[in-house]
C-alpha cells in the first residue's frame, strides 16, 4: 500500500528529529554543562574539564559519531600532554575523570537527548590509577612551616595549615568554616555539608583549639577571609620560598589520618567519622603509618598512652574576664569564681591566671573530680573583656 500525499512518512519522521537532536561533542558538553554540572558540587571542576576536552579533536565530532577510536586516540594524546600548571604529563586520575564526563555525556545523550545510540567510552581501556601518595610531613618540615606561617602578614594562614594537620578536614571544609558551626565549650567544629554531600562533627584537638582562638573569637560569620586560589597561590609561595619539595596541601589531610591511626585509640570506623570517608578501601589509601610511632603499642605502653589521653582532656583553656581601670587590673575565671588575679601588668597578671588555673585543674584530676565545661565566650557590656586562658 503506497503512502498518499498527505499522510506522515515514518522514516522522514524520524530524519527530522534525529536532525534537530544532531549537534558536535562541543555543543553537547555546552548543553551538558548548562543543565547537568551546574547542579554538581563540583562545578568549578567539572567547567574546567568540558573546556579542556571542548578544545581536542574530539570536540569537532558530531556526538554520534563518535567512535572507541577517537575516545582511545584521546585517552593516549592525553596521557601525552604536558600540564601548563605543573609541566609534568597529564596524570592517569585526570585523564579517567575526563573520560567519566565523557561517559556520562553519551549516556545523557542516548537516554534524555536522543542525539547517539552508543556510548563508546565503555568499551575502552581506562588508565591505570597510580599508588596513593604515600607522602608524609617530617617533623622538621612542620616546624618549618608553621614558623614561617606564624610570621606571615595574614594570621589565617598559620590556622589553616595547623588546622589541617589536626583534624583532617579538606581545604575547603576549612575555608568554609563559620563561627557558628564552631563550639569551643564542647571542642566540636560542625560542617552541614562536605565534598560526599553530607553533614560531619569534627573534633578539635588542643592544638586546633588554640588555632581557632588565636583569630579571634566572632559569634558568627566566616572564620577565615582566604578565597580557594588565593589560599592556593599562599600555599605555594611558602613552601617553595622555604625549598620543601613534592608537598601538597592536601598531603596535611594524609598526616592527619595517618597519625589518628597512630594514635592507637581510634579504630577504623573511628577515623572514618572524623575524615568523612565512606569507603574503607579509599581510606586505606590515604594512612600510611610510621612504623616507629607503633613501637610504644608493641611494646604494651597503652596505659601511658591512656593518662596522656586524660591529661590532655583536663588541660584547656577557660574563659575570663579582664576588668581594667586607670590604677588596677583583675582577671576572673567565668567557671572558677574562687579564681581571680589582681595586679597592674596585663602580661603579669595573665601569667599568674595561667599558673593559677592549672595548679586547679591538676588538683582536680588528682582528686578524681571533674573539672567543668568551658563556658561559651559571650559579650560584656560593663567594660569587660574576655579572653581565653590556656594553663599551659
Amino acid at each position: 500500500m503506497s503512502s498518499t500525499p498527505d499522510s506522515p512518512n515514518p522514516i522522514s519522521k524520524l530524519s527530522d528529529v534525529r536532525a534537530k537532536t544532531a549537534f558536535s561533542v562541543k555543543e553537547a558538553l555546552k548543553k551538558y554543562a548548562e543543565r547537568i554540572s551546574i547542579n554538581k558540587r563540583g562545578y568549578k571542576q567539572e567547567k574546567y574539564r568540558i573546556s579542556t576536552i571542548a578544545r581536542t579533536f574530539i570536540g569537532k565530532r558530531q556526538l554520534s559519531e563518535v567512535t572507541s577510536v577517537d575516545v582511545a586516540n584521546y585517552r593516549d594524546m592525553r596521557l601525552n600532554t604536558i600540564a601548563r600548571n605543573t609541566n609534568r604529563p597529564v596524570s592517569p586520575n585526570t585523564v579517567r575523570l575526563e573520560l567519566a564526563l565523557l561517559s556520562d555525556l553519551f549516556n545523557i545523550g542516548i537516554i534524555e537527548w536522543g542525539a547517539c545510540t552508543d556510548n563508546p567510552v565503555s568499551r575502552i581501556r581506562k588508565p591505570k590509577l597510580p599508588p596513593g601518595r604515600d607522602r608524609r610531613i617530617t617533623w622538621g618540615e612542620e616546624r618549618r612551616i608553621l614558623r614561617a606561617a606564624s610570621k606571615h602578614r595574614n594570621t589565617e594562614l598559620y590556622s589553616i595549615i595547623l588546622l589541617a594537620i589536626e583534624t583532617a578536614m579538606r581545604q575547603g571544609e576549612i575555608l568554609n568554616l563559620l563561627w557558628e558551626n564552631v563550639d569551643l565549650r564542647t571542642r566540636i567544629a560542625h560542617l552541614p555539608m562536605t565534598k560526599n554531600g553530607t553533614k560531619r562533627d569534627i573534633p578539635l584537638s588542643l592544638r586546633a583549639v588554640d588555632a581557632l582562638t588565636r583569630l579571634g573569637l566572632k559569634p558568627n560569620g566566616p572564620v577565615f577571609n582566604y578565597t580557594s586560589d588565593g589560599f592556593k597561590s599562599a600555599w605555594r609561595l611558602l613552601v617553595r620560598r622555604l625549598g620543601i619539595t613534592d608537598l601538597h596541601f592536601h598531603d596535611l589531610r594524609h598526616e592527619a589520618i595517618s597519625r589518628l591511626f597512630e594514635l592507637g585509640t581510634l579504630d577504623m570506623m573511628e577515623v572514618a567519622t572524623i575524615s568523612g570517608h565512606k569507603s574503607m578501601q579509599m581510606l586505606k589509601r590515604y594512612t600510611h603509618l610510621k612504623a616507629s610511632n607503633l613501637v610504644a603499642k608493641i611494646d604494651g605502653k597503652k596505659a601511658l598512652l591512656r593518662s596522656k589521653r586524660v591529661i590532655a582532656q583536663a588541660v584547656v583553656p577557660y574563659p575570663a574576664l579582664i576588668v581594667s581601670d586607670a590604677d588596677a587590673i583583675q582577671l576572673r575565671f567565668i567557671d572558677f569564681e574562687h579564681l581571680a588575679v589582681d595586679g597592674v601588668d596585663v602580661d603579669d597578671v595573665t601569667a599568674r591566671a595561667r599558673d593559677l588555673l592549672l595548679r586547679e585543674l591538676v588538683t582536680l584530676l588528682r582528686d578524681s573530680k571533674k573539672a567543668p565545661l568551658p563556658t561559651a565566650p559571650v559579650d560584656y557590656d560593663d567594660g569587660a573583656h574576655i579572653v581565653l586562658v590556656h594553663p599551659l
